[in-house]
């Protein structure tokens, strides 16, 4: 079974992850845990989330760390920071959105990488953010490991992301993103009722 762990800090984007989260949970070929710097979150909508791991307790052996944005990504711990680092040095898919992006921006992990985020003007005063002509405008960008996506664009974070991994075929992919994106009914009329 592989494992994707999703870093949720305090005040996360519910939404930015739920796509991805339940497609992924609902496989038999998944599993799905949290990860944070505490034991306890409550997202942007309210929702307050146990964590399943604090960092440094995680199981090591995972296969994808997605990063879901929200307020709390002005964060300075050393944990935090290292647990990252550990990431990206053992080349596992890594996948981030609107306030994670900004994070790995900030702390210099996307310089190697095409791009996007919220806005490549909000990283000018970045010290370690050298990568300007890498930044791509558009909704999510994938390139070699790495994912990211701007706040809006939790369709295609999971859509680049379900590639990506290699979560199922092609078609099936477009298939489910096609369904969350147009719904049921629209669904049926372009590829019969699936039940």
């Amino acid at each position: 079974m592989r494992k994707a762990l999703f870093l949720l800090l305090d005040e996360f984007a519910d939404w930015e992850g739920s796509y991805l989260a339940s497609t992924l949970n609902q496989s038999e070929t998944w599993s799905v845990k949290t990860i944070s710097d505490r034991q306890k979150v409550v997202s942007l909508g309210g929702f307050s989330v146990l964590l399943d791991y604090v960092i440094g307790s995680e199981a090591k052996d995972y296969d994808l760390l997605v990063m879901i944005g929200g307020n709390s990504w002005d964060n300075s711990s050393g944990e935090l920071l290292k647990f990252v680092e550990e990431a990206f040095n053992k080349d596992i898919v890594i996948a981030a959105i609107c306030g994670a992006v900004d994070y790995l921006a900030k702390n210099g992990f996307l310089n190697d990488y095409k791009h996007t985020g919220n806005s490549v003007d909000l990283w000018k005063d970045y010290e370690f953010y050298t990568s300007a002509d890498n930044y791509i405008e558009k909704q999510a960008v994938k390139d070699r490991q790495l994912v990211t996506a701007n706040g809006t664009a939790p369709l295609e974070f999971t859509e680049l992301v379900l590639d990506l991994i290699a979560f199922d075929t092609p078609e099936n992919i477009e298939k489910t993103m096609f369904m969350n994106r147009y719904g049921f009914y629209n669904y049926c009329e372009k590829y019969g009722n699936p039940f």
